[in-house]
């Protein structure tokens, strides 16, 4: 049996709050090539929430970014995103809707590219196929 990755989940907290529950529900399948470990926090953690986050994505093996269709006005998830890029960890941009217009964070590159969301996506992107 492979050891499944631990992710962490960043997203618009306001707006796609019911797709991330999705997502961390998929770690629960049989197949799941991932655990849920942690996420974005709504409510900002007493002192350096950053310094908080960087924490809790140092017990994760990759970041996925969760894009709705507000995420380039998110602050949180941009400043999220520049902590997995510091920490060099691995992370991948997710399309949260297939029938919407999802964008980046502030934070993500001209390169990143936004992934359509299907099982057979995910296991690939977990699997560092990107």
């Amino acid at each position: 049996m492979t050891t499944k990755k631990r992710v962490f989940i960043s997203f618009d907290i306001d707006h796609d709050d019911g797709v991330k529950i999705m997502l961390a529900g998929q770690a629960k399948l049989l197949d799941s090539p991932f655990d849920f470990k942690d996420n974005s926090v709504k409510d900002h953690l007493t002192g350096d929430w950053k310094e908080k986050v960087r924490h809790r994505m140092d017990n994760v093996d990759v970041i996925i970014v969760l894009c709705g269709t507000m995420t380039h006005i998110a602050s949180g998830v941009a400043a999220e995103l520049l902590i997995a890029k510091e920490k060099n960890k691995p992370y991948f941009l997710l399309a949260a809707y297939s029938d919407k217009n999802c964008t980046k964070p502030t934070s993500a590159t001209a390169s990143d590219k936004i992934y359509n969301w299907t099982w057979s996506n995910l296991k690939t992107l977990i699997g560092g196929g990107r």
